[in-house]
């Protein structure tokens, strides 16, 4: 009975300095930091570049603004395809596509960071510029008398219509030159008169435009006084008896021959 007492209060003991030193080791090693759970911190060169259009003609207006951290200084927009720059702001500006060759263009940000470092960011411009006007077909040139016939003192409105700058007309039965008037709308008209002295017949109007003949039209005058040109008929003279033509198988009487009657029929 006295060996199973004494096999009992080892155990305990034992049990007892085992626990006592378990206790005091987790006493001496300090409690381990609270775990916690959060994003990647954000970067502090983080940039970026937004233009109001992709595409753009030469001319237009292109908004753009910026996405940099606070405190930037320098920043900068600048391409190829633009022109104008302005920064209204400290994020943000306006800038004018020029004329280039049709293509896509990079428009670069550059600037400094509030920590010193350099930061960029990039963005893509289309420009595409506009399709030439096709070059109007030339008009082609036509002249027009109010009249073909005039006598001297008389008025003739000449109209000419070009796509030239200038026209004229110039002819012998008005004088000479005759200088029009541009009334708009390639239309060019003017006033000509018949010269005193001009004769009967006719003459030519040559018609110019941008210094270059470009048709002559027939215009017939009567002169002052004119006579016209009527040539008298030559009185008819008899014919002598040796011009008669004396025909075959007749007597020239003047007359025309006797004819005969058949004996039966002149009987009845």
């Amino acid at each position: 009975m006295r060996k199973a007492l004494t096999i009992s209060a080892i155990a305990l003991v034992s049990s007892m300095a085992f626990g006592g030193a378990a206790t005091a080791f987790a006493a001496d090693t300090p409690p381990a930091a609270p775990k916690t759970s959060s994003g990647p911190s954000p970067r502090a060169d983080a940039t970026g570049l937004k233009l109001s259009a992709s595409t753009a003609r030469p001319g237009d207006s292109v908004r753009f603004s910026t996405d940099v951290p606070d405190g930037s200084t320098n920043l900068s927009v600048s391409s190829k395809a633009l022109g104008e720059v302005k920064m209204t702001d400290g994020r943000g500006g306006t800038a004018k596509a020029v004329k280039v060759e049709d293509g896509t263009y990079g428009v670069s940000l550059t600037g400094t960071g509030p920590d010193g470092r350099k930061i960029q960011a990039t963005a893509e411009l289309t420009v595409k510029a506009d399709e030439p006007a096709p070059e109007p077909t030339p008009q082609a040139s036509g002249v027009n008398l109010s009249t073909d016939f005039g006598r001297p003192g008389d008025k003739v409105v000449v109209t000419i219509k070009t796509s030239e700058k200038s026209a004229f007309v110039t002819s012998d039965a008005f004088g000479g030159q005759v200088g029009l008037k541009n009334a708009g709308n390639g239309t060019f008209t003017g006033t000509a008169i018949v010269a005193k002295d001009v004769k009967t017949g006719y003459y030519g109007v040559q018609a110019f435009a941008g210094g270059k003949r470009f048709d002559t039209v027939k215009f017939s005058t009567e002169g002052a006084g004119t006579t016209p040109d009527v040539k008298p008929l030559k009185p008819l003279k008899p014919l002598n008896p040796s011009e008669h033509k004396k025909p075959k198988g007749s007597v020239n009487t003047g007359q025309a021959p006797v004819g005969y009657l058949d004996s039966e029929t002149s009987n009845g």
